[in-house]
């Protein structure tokens, strides 16, 4: 008899072949035995009521009875084609509807017989009706499981007999042809102190629950375990990097560092900016390169931080970078930092597209000589002309708009990797950060600056247009700034958004030349024409620019104490915070006026209400993640996040937290799992190894 492994490719299992391998493999990738395996139901049908038809209630979501088949015939034409069907029982009639999949419907229904029916009844024409009824001929007896799996179809799949049921059956040949084939995969001590179930029993219970009760134990199980690997993978990776790259060390506190801490600071370091500096020295003192990831909401004084890192640098006889994305914020870091040193003795340069080549040669000097301290730029850092005497810090800014390639580049600039400290204005949320950004150490600015004011948000209807330009014009006249984002470019027939180029010209009319000026800038401009518009507001030469998203992450304007953001309902919520952190970069009150609809969803009621009530970044984030998901936020299409079938990093925030934190206590006890309790994880890594293979370090 064959033996059947998880690795057997899956048209081997009875009841596939070539025809629906093709077709599995290409409609849900499941290649294997053990892709069938993970490949879980969605959800759970309560098969164990059954309703009488005139107990049937449209608004209830699912309803199960028996009943007779009287007809069924094929009704309209082409796109309206339907199969209609009417069966009864001793109370009523119902009518049932299928749109697809006529043929394999009608091929397996036989007049007169009774079926077990089960679907979402809705109301039409004031007749009960149910479309694509899961039916089955009624067997006299109970009907198979009380909690009925229903699997994600296609239909592709469905046309080979494929649909939610026709994977049930293979997942049941699944089961008897790997028979005692399904080995544990968690060591017996992670079981008993978590009190899991096995791991055949859990794969049993979520495709064949016996209650409500299986089907909980066997989720549990299977999310703890999605989340220890993912973390157990995270953190070897973490521990590798560390042992395999040296970094330089910062050993002193120097004269620089000291002089602007106790002279030069324009204000009071908060306790989380104090707090961050110490993670970062003590980083910088173990020989080990640092890759740190340092999040704080717009305006928390990440600048700050990033420069007395680099001081450290320059005290302990290293060079430091900084890169941005784009050329208008690389300045806007260079004028500032220039700022903040004054006087001091620290060479700064400037590097982006756009610097002319003589000067490019004294810059290029002044960092293989050693003579350029702090070098700031964008992807122009990482041209092979660029070489450093002794670099010893790189600083990125706005991270995920640089790939892993790129900032690799930046290691190459030493024969000793640079520390890598790299910024984001983005809250992540605790969960998505431990997943995404696992393999670096996390530090959070989670305090304003003393004597920055909240930027006051406010939820205005259409309705309340005038009152918003009221504001406008009281703001202007104080000599502020404003900006009005839209989510288009151009009229949309799908969506009813007022447009760029219409609002812009709605706003001439409401504010007239010569007294007001109005800019735009939005994504088909060129660079150099965008860089003309947003040069001429930071200026001042512009009151109000009308924008896309573009300015999501850009300039610092102190001047700018208005952000409306038009249709803000199309925006998801960490997109309105970030665009609310374009103002409330100067000492006065700043706004965010938030224009909507009148009738909105329940999910675009609680993005208002969250943005009105709170401007914490990271509770934002959390609700965001909520709402949305992982997949939709910035990033998450990295490694990781993706490889979760079950596990969710919403709802499931505790379980992450419990599995991290075990993985954490393994490796302290076990740094190369060399214990004979932990051989199922070296075992597992040695499989699924991933960046640093842990072949090459254990």
């Amino acid at each position: 008899m064959q033996e059947f492994s998880l690795r057997t490719p899956i048209g081997y299992l009875k009841g596939v072949g070539p025809q629906r391998a093709e077709v599995l493999n290409k409609e849900l990738a499941i290649f294997t035995f053990e892709d069938l395996l993970y490949y879980y139901p969605f959800r759970y049908n309560d098969r164990s009521v059954f309703s009488k038809i005139n107990q049937i209630d449209p608004s209830k979501p699912g309803v199960q009875f028996i009943a007779r088949l009287l007809d069924f015939g094929i009704q309209g034409e082409r796109r309206s084609r339907r199969l209609v069907a009417h069966v009864k029982d001793d109370t009523g009639i119902v009518q049932l509807v299928w749109f697809q999949s006529i043929k394999w419907v009608e091929k397996n229904l036989t007049i007169g017989n009774a079926y077990v029916i089960y679907g979402s009844p809705s109301l039409f024409n004031n007749q009960i009706s149910i479309s694509h009824p899961e039916m089955e001929p009624y067997g006299g007896s109970k009907q198979g499981l009380k909690f009925q799996p229903v699997y994600a179809s296609t239909e592709k799949l469905k046309k080979l007999s494929l649909d939610s049921k026709g994977i049930q059956r293979l997942v049941s040949s699944l089961f008897s042809s790997l028979k005692g084939n399904i080995y544990e995969t968690l060591p017996d001590y992670i079981i008993a102190k978590y009190n899991l179930i096995d791991l055949p029993s859990a794969l049993w219970g979520i495709h064949f629950p016996n209650d409500g009760g299986s089907i909980q134990r066997s989720q549990h199980r299977l999310k703890f375990e999605e989340f220890f690997f993912l973390q157990l993978k995270i953190l070897k990776t973490k521990i590798a990097h560390s042992q395999k790259f040296k970094g330089p060390i910062f050993k002193k506190v120097g004269e620089h560092f000291t002089d602007f801490y106790e002279k030069k600071l324009p204000f009071q370091l908060t306790n989380a900016q104090k707090r961050v500096i110490r993670e970062i020295r003590k980083d910088t003192l173990h020989g080990a390169q640092m890759n740190r990831l340092l999040q704080g909401d717009v305006g928390s004084g990440k600048t700050i931080v990033a420069l007395m890192s680099m001081l450290l640098a320059i005290d302990n006889g290293y060079q430091a970078c900084l890169m941005a994305p784009t050329e208008i914020l690389a300045q806007q870091h260079y004028a500032g930092l220039k700022e903040l040193l004054g006087e001091e003795r620290i060479s700064i340069d400037l590097l982006t597209g756009s610097i002319k080549q003589k000067d490019r040669k004294g810059i290029h000097e002044g960092l293989l000589n050693g003579d350029l301290n702090i070098l700031i730029g964008t992807h122009a850092l990482l041209e092979e002309k660029v070489k450093f005497k002794n670099l010893g810090l790189a600083i990125i800014d706005e991270q995920h708009r640089f790939g892993v390639e790129q900032r690799s580049k930046l290691w190459k600039k030493n024969s000793v990797p640079p520390h890598m400290l790299v910024m984001t204005a983005t809250p992540i949320p605790r969960t998505l950060a431990m997943t995404l950004y696992g393999d670096l150490d996390i530090s959070v600015i989670d305090e304003l600056p003393v004597g920055r004011k909240p930027i006051a948000t406010l939820h205005f209807h259409e309705r309340s247009r005038l009152r918003m330009f009221g504001m406008l014009r009281e703001e202007i006249a104080k000599g502020r700034q404003v900006y009005v984002v839209y989510p288009l470019i151009e009229e949309s027939e799908k969506l009813d958004l007022l447009h760029l180029t219409a609002g812009k010209e709605f706003l001439e009319q409401e504010f007239p030349l010569p007294v007001f000026k109005i800019g735009i800038l939005h994504g088909k401009l060129s660079p150099k024409e965008k860089e003309f518009e947003m040069n001429r507001f930071v200026k001042g030469e512009t009151q109000i620019l009308v924008a896309t998203t573009v300015i999501e992450v850009g300039v610092n304007v102190p001047n700018a104490s208005v952000m409306v953001i038009e249709n803000a309902e199309r925006f998801g919520l960490s997109q309105l915070h970030q665009l609310r952190g374009r103002v409330g970069r100067g000492a006065e009150q700043s706004f965010c006026i938030l224009m909507s609809k009148e009738k909105l969803s329940k999910e675009s009621k609680i993005r208002m209400e969250t943005m009105v009530r709170t401007t914490d970044g990271f509770e934002i984030a959390e609700t965001d993640l909520k709402l949305r998901g992982p997949g939709d936020l910035s990033g998450t299409q990295q490694s990781g996040v993706l490889e979760l079938k079950l596990a969710n990093l919403a709802t499931d925030q505790a379980l992450l937290q419990l599995a991290r934190n075990e993985v954490i206590d393994i490796f302290e006890e076990d740094p190369v799992l060399e214990l004979e309790k932990n051989r199922l994880l070296r075992d597992f890594l040695s499989k699924n190894a991933f960046g640093i293979g842990w072949e090459k370090i254990s």
